[in-house]
């Protein structure tokens, strides 16, 4: 009987010593957590401040970006079938100039 005992009792000990050690663990994430929050403050205070070569913040914070501004509608029209083909052949060939010449250079250093 005593060995159930002295059984019962270290594992009431070590849950005890589990419990006692959750606050412990939950205070200091919570210290965490509230000095993180005050860190922009801390930064500004005259004994931990900011460094020597720090430059001066702006007398007036700027201003949010205007983001519901919507632009005005283009004024450039879609371009039609003809244009649009002239456009890929400009295109291709200047591909293709760009290819010769690097290929040439290639062979230039060779």
């Amino acid at each position: 009987m005593p060995i159930e005992i002295r059984d019962v009792t270290i594992s009431v000990r070590r849950h005890t010593h589990r419990v006692r050690r959750s606050p412990a663990l939950a205070g200091l994430l919570l210290l965490g957590i509230v000095l993180g929050g005050c860190a922009s403050t801390i930064a500004d205070a005259p004994l931990l401040g900011l460094p020597a070569n720090t430059p001066p913040r702006p007398a007036t914070p700027a201003e949010y970006l205007p983001v519901h501004d919507v632009p005005a509608p283009r004024q450039e029209t879609v371009l039609d079938q003809a244009q649009q083909a002239k456009l890929e052949k400009d295109l291709l060939a200047a591909r293709d100039r760009q290819a010769s010449g690097a290929q040439a250079a290639q062979r230039r250093r060779n």
